[in-house]
């Protein structure tokens, strides 16, 4: 077998239901010239066993074991620090990736010289009959549809939009020149990283093809789930305003402007509806300072969905 080029970093912390898939996954791929960092962030269930095993039969994986969990930031630096091949890339070990996900990436950044790549993805949701995924959303297609080589966030500002760290792959190079590092103790760690990686890259790349499929935890236990306390909604808001924050130091306007819109189309109306019936007034008050002052960047952006509006206006009340 020819030596790795990519590295995938897989962060998991009691993930045992959804591990195996994830490793099978990756030994699915066709390209086969990879290597990953499994790491077990605590866990408490049968993830550290799942990644030994597969570590001990398979020498591309490796195992890093933290007897307390550090957070997915903190657990995706400790694996850029063991990466030794010229790509890197994540996935979240209650993922999956589609079979032709490494090769596309690879083939992609071996033709362009970027600095990294960006794939779109599907959300895989529990039904009756096991976990199904979706269709391509809006805004995922609105960022990687159609393809675009040597890019650049001025010539494709809804890049913007795709902020997940696990639908990229990236010439571990760019990482260490721009001296990126996942924040740490915080939640939905991406949005600054991913802003971050638009405005300080060279060029980079965009592809419709489906790299990932994203899963919504039939048990309730995704992040993505837990919008409803206060502090994940703390940890939210700042992320939101963190990613802004790149785009607005680099004067990327019409990147930030897009990002905008999208947080006001697609993640503000849950929001919305969670804080019309919670228990809390500290999270009516943060979603209403939120729709505010998003609302106050974008005056003239009107939804096409009416009832979005309506949410719009009931959250600028509180």
């Amino acid at each position: 077998m020819s030596s790795p080029v990519v590295t995938v970093i897989v962060p998991g912390r009691d993930i045992a239901p959804y591990a195996a898939e994830a490793l099978d996954s990756l030994r699915r791929q066709t390209l086969p010239a990879w290597t990953a960092v499994l790491i077990d962030d605590g866990s408490r269930d049968a993830t550290g066993r799942i990644f030994a095993e597969a570590a001990a039969a398979d020498d591309r994986f490796r195992v890093v074991t933290h007897p307390r969990p550090v957070g997915l930031g903190a657990a995706r630096n400790v694996g850029l620090d063991r990466v030794e091949t010229p790509l890197v890339a994540f996935l979240d070990g209650d993922d999956v990736l589609t079979p032709i996900a490494l090769e596309r990436w690879v083939e992609t950044l071996d033709a362009s010289g970027s600095d990294f790549v960006a794939g779109a993805y599907v959300r895989l949701r529990p039904t009756d009959e096991g976990y199904v995924p979706g269709p391509v959303q809006p805004w995922v297609a609105a960022s990687t549809d159609p393809a675009r080589v040597g890019t650049t966030l001025a010539a494709h500002p809804q890049a913007s939009g795709n902020i997940v760290a696990w639908s990229k792959a990236s010439r571990i190079e760019f990482w260490r020149r721009n001296r990126l590092r996942f924040p740490e103790e915080r939640l939905y760690e991406d949005q600054l990283v991913a802003q971050q990686m638009y405005t300080r890259a060279r060029a980079f790349d965009v592809i419709p093809d489906v790299v990932v499929q994203w899963r919504e935890r039939a048990d309730g236990s995704s992040i993505t789930q837990h919008r409803a306390q206060v502090g994940v909604l703390a940890d939210y808001a700042e992320a939101l305003r963190a990613g802004l924050a790149v785009l607005d130091a680099a004067d990327a306007q019409a990147a930030a402007d897009a990002r905008v819109r999208l947080v006001l189309d697609m993640d503000i109306p849950p929001l919305v509806r969670i804080a019309t019936t919670h228990p809390d007034p500290d999270y009516r008050r943060r979603v209403g300072a939120l729709v505010r002052e998003f609302r106050g960047r974008a005056a003239s952006h009107r939804p096409v969905d009416p009832e979005i509006a309506e949410l719009w206006d009931i959250a600028r009340l509180w």
